[in-house]
């Protein structure tokens, strides 16, 4: 796929996607939404890429949905036609064209293999905060600004956000900002624990880049790529024990294999470690667990 409102660069086994809309702050739409899943579909498949970090082009980050289409920006029927009704004439809201786009976007984020680090480089309200939840570290220029601004649009919070925000921040801060949709800085994202850190904006890729060396250089891509959806999925689990099958499934394969013996050697002779298994081919047989019947 061509790319014409994100680019794609890889350096060093880091993926750099950054929006590229700047003459309308990156604001989101349909071709940016198809053009980002595309990108992390390629980013999975490759084993050259380690680990990705998203940012913006411009002075914004992204400044939520494109509303070009004025007054009919949130309605379905508008932009994409009558949905399916029933025969009773309700809304068949099974019909595809309901599925919200930030969440298809973030949906997919939450399935991918490689660690994801946002950079936030200005602005980002709407969906260009939403996007962000499924990503796994958020740092952030000291001129960033944030805003769940969708009870100001009389809409509400997409992209799942109802699921990631509260598990981030907690439920109190979560609805805080979310009621109020007001827009706030850099410094009330990282006393919220929305970011990690906050950084001058001359040193926000740079930090993100840190960050990801660290997982490029140090990190086995396999255990990696485990240890990201456990996390996330164990979000959801009823219990300790759902983690501990994982766990002890994890540890069987990955303990046996060539990585886990590399890793244990590589300590022990005091030297780096060359982790050789590759995410496309050497994930473990178990893997997607949820997929199993016991899962579902």
């Amino acid at each position: 796929m061509a790319y014409e409102t994100i680019k794609y660069e890889v350096v060093e086994e880091i993926l750099t996607i950054t929006l590229n809309r700047p003459e309308k702050l990156n604001a989101f739409n349909l071709s940016m939404m198809r053009e980002l899943i595309d990108a992390f579909d390629r980013a999975d498949k490759d084993d050259d890429i380690r680990a990705i970090i998203v940012t913006g082009e411009g002075r914004a980050f992204c400044a939520g949905a494109d509303l070009s289409h004025g007054a009919n920006s949130f309605d379905t029927d508008a932009l994409f036609g009558a949905v399916k009704r029933l025969p009773d004439g309700s809304v068949d809201y099974s019909d595809p064209k309901l599925s919200d786009i930030g969440g298809q976007l973030t949906l997919r984020i939450f399935k991918c293999l490689k660690p994801v680090i946002s950079a936030v480089n200005g602005p980002a309200v709407g969906v260009g905060l939403t996007m962000q939840l499924a990503m796994d570290i958020r740092i952030a220029s000291e001129i960033a600004r944030f805003g769940f601004v969708f009870s100001q649009r009389g809409i509400v919070p997409e992209a799942a956000s109802s699921w990631f925000l509260p598990r981030i921040v907690g439920i109190a801060q979560a609805l805080e900002w979310c009621y109020s949709g007001r827009v706030f800085s850099a410094q009330e994202a990282l006393s919220g624990r929305l970011v990690s850190k906050v950084v001058p904006p001359d040193q926000l890729l740079p930090t993100g880049h840190a960050l990801a060396r660290e997982i490029t250089e140090k990190a086995a891509p396999v255990s990696i790529a485990l240890t990201r959806q456990m996390m996330w999925r164990m979000l959801g689990a009823d219990g300790p024990m759902e983690a501990h099958k994982i766990d002890s499934r994890a540890g069987y394969v990955l303990g046996g294999s060539a990585d886990g013996k590399e890793g244990v050697m590589s300590f022990l002779e005091k030297r780096p470690a060359v982790f050789k298994n590759k995410v496309s081919v050497n994930m473990p047989d178990f893997f997607p667990w949820w997929a199993e019947p016991e899962y579902n």
